[in-house]
């Protein structure tokens, strides 16, 4: 074999070994959160600080949760049939909200549109080569996201504000009046999950719908 086609060939080999993507189709991301607060808020900083998003993976399936000093909530959503659930635990009351398709559409419709400009800036952040971007949302608000190409979510209907993002958020900020929230990826975990973790609890919970909990706002 000629050696220049050998050079070319290993050398194609490597590339294509680094560029590899893996896939997440199932396994957990966790994500620790951070928060600023403005003058007078430091109790509030003190419930988020430390938080933890868990995000469980498998298939269609996803399960969002959020714990923090001030209590719990988890969202089951399946990707096949577009339903939902979302499981609030604060102060001992407990409270399950049921949603059709057309209602994740409408608790969601505020990333609808949502766009990444890329800013050619890059970082290296918990061991993923990421780059930075710009969100940009229907409203006129943005925020800032580092993501991976190194890593892609097969279901990237789980969380609705990254379903466009080319890659893993890795890193992102959200504001919400004088606070100021940052998201960073901890650990990402390749294992199984079990079934159990997408259940629906069938007791224990003040259920509503959607529609119902629109009301009463």
């Amino acid at each position: 074999m000629d050696k220049r086609l050998l050079i070319l060939g290993v050398a194609i080999f490597f590339f294509g070994s680094v560029k590899a993507q893996k896939t997440l189709s199932e396994g957990v991301l966790v994500y620790s959160m951070g928060v600023e607060t403005g003058a007078g808020e430091a109790s509030m900083a003190d419930m988020f600080d430390g938080a933890t998003t868990t995000v469980y993976l498998k298939g269609n399936m996803s399960r969002v949760e959020v714990v923090s000093g001030l209590g719990r909530e988890a969202t089951i959503h399946d990707a096949g049939t577009g339903k939902g659930v979302i499981l609030k635990d604060y102060s001992g009351q407990k409270l399950m909200i049921t949603m059709t398709p057309d209602d994740w559409e409408a608790n969601n419709k505020k990333y609808k549109g949502i766009s990444f400009e890329p800013t050619g800036e890059t970082a290296v952040i918990a061991g993923y080569n990421c780059r930075k971007a710009i969100a940009k949302m229907g409203n006129g608000s943005t925020f800032v996201v580092y993501y991976t190409e190194e890593v892609k979510v097969g279901n990237s209907s789980y969380d609705p504000q990254f379903k466009n993002l080319p890659g893993l958020a890795v890193q992102y900020e959200m504001t919400s009046g004088k606070r100021k929230f940052k998201f960073t990826l901890s650990k990402i975990g390749f294992e199984q999950v079990p079934v159990s973790k997408f259940d629906i609890p069938t007791s224990g919970y003040r259920v509503m719908t959607y529609q119902e909990t629109k009301s009463l706002n």
